[in-house]
């Protein structure tokens, strides 16, 4: 067990508690938490707004006066709702943006009562910076091997046959919740921050054995809104790769089945393809509205195929990616779940 102070711990004894709980506000733990974590607010976002304005605008003591009423009222509804079943043993691991008042509080009720609450030093702020450092130290220890292919080529779903015949793989898009593509977007399903991206990505990484090949899909730096963290896309772009290469009609049927959901709201996919306006002519984007329009996908996607996305592809390959060229190359007219299975079983067979 990480030895630490009474009543404060460090990153290192993050895994030795029974629960970590997050008192920040809702708006807080929804930008990016500790994962796991339990979010009871010592302040709702309502009232750290209003003790903030109070700070700046009266005095820090009429703030401190106040916002101490709002916690324990707060942290008795915490223990009430949450807290009461959890026996004399339990050990949570409490933390706010800092490590100050907000966790400092619930940590001195949570010892009164008799647990061994800790509160966690640096708080989230220190959590944050461990995330960022650790991305720095493990990225360049992985044994990439980066998944190329035109957009189409199925590359996610192998990723994902690849790990259900139990290798290690990143699966950046899933992380990301974005498909990467000007069309990428998931529908009903929000993109985490920047940096619960990077909490998720770490969460991944750590899990990897370095001995091991680990999969990851080639990607740009932007997979939507976030971005993916420099010392990751670096090592990638240096990596070895592996090409997938499909044929025309196989990445069309792919790709009618993996986005068929755009033919559900035409008006959506317009203006997505409204956003390629920077790229294409206006002329272009008139025929690819009205294809949308008569619902004519497959007519579509092959129009996407041939003067959209093969056309960056390969202008993007061998420029960003060192070991495209020399990648080995596996053919293939068949993306179906079966035919990808066995492809990744080639690979896998073929991998050292």
């Amino acid at each position: 067990m990480t030895q630490h102070r009474q009543g404060v711990a460090g990153i290192a004894a993050i895994d030795e508690f029974d629960d970590i709980i997050d008192v920040r506000s809702p708006a807080e733990f929804a930008e990016d938490h500790i994962p796991g974590a339990i979010n009871c607010p010592a302040l709702d976002n309502a009232q750290r707004e209003r003790i903030g304005t109070i700070y700046k605008q009266v005095s820090p003591f009429e703030a401190r006066k106040l916002g101490a009423a709002m916690v324990a009222h707060n942290l008795a509804d915490a223990l009430t709702s949450n807290f009461l079943d959890r026996p004399r043993t339990w050990r949570p691991l409490i933390y706010c943006w800092r490590g100050g008042q907000r966790s400092g509080s619930f940590v001195t009720w949570f010892r009164l009562i008799g647990w061994d609450a800790c509160q966690l030093e640096g708080g989230y702020k220190r959590y944050r910076q461990h995330v960022v450092d650790e991305l720095v130290r493990l990225s360049p220890r992985l044994d990439l091997r980066v998944i190329c292919g035109a957009t189409g080529s199925a590359k996610t779903r192998l990723i994902e046959a690849l790990a259900a015949q139990g290798a290690q793989t990143i699966d950046l898009e899933a992380l990301a919740a974005h498909k990467g593509s000007v069309l990428g977007a998931l529908p009903g399903i929000d993109q985490p921050s920047q940096k619960q991206f990077e909490t998720r990505l770490l969460a991944t990484m750590r899990r990897l054995d370095p001995a091991r090949p680990t999969f990851v899909e080639a990607e740009s730096r932007k997979i939507g809104l976030v971005q993916v963290p420099e010392p990751l896309i670096d090592h990638m772009r240096a990596a070895p790769c592996i090409a997938i290469e499909a044929t025309r009609e196989a990445r069309i049927a792919f790709l009618l089945r993996d986005y068929a959901y755009l033919g559900d709201d035409v008006e959506a996919l317009k203006d997505k393809i409204g956003a390629m306006k920077a790229v294409q002519s206006n002329e272009t984007l008139a025929q690819w509205k009205a294809l949308a329009d008569v619902h004519d996908l497959k007519r579509l996607f092959g129009e996407f195929i041939d003067r959209h996305y093969d056309p960056l592809y390969q202008r993007s390959q061998n420029r960003n990616f060192a070991g495209f060229t020399n990648a080995p190359r596996y053919v293939t007219d068949d993306l179906s779940p079966p035919a990808l299975d066995a492809l990744a079983r080639q690979i896998l067979l073929q991998t050292t």
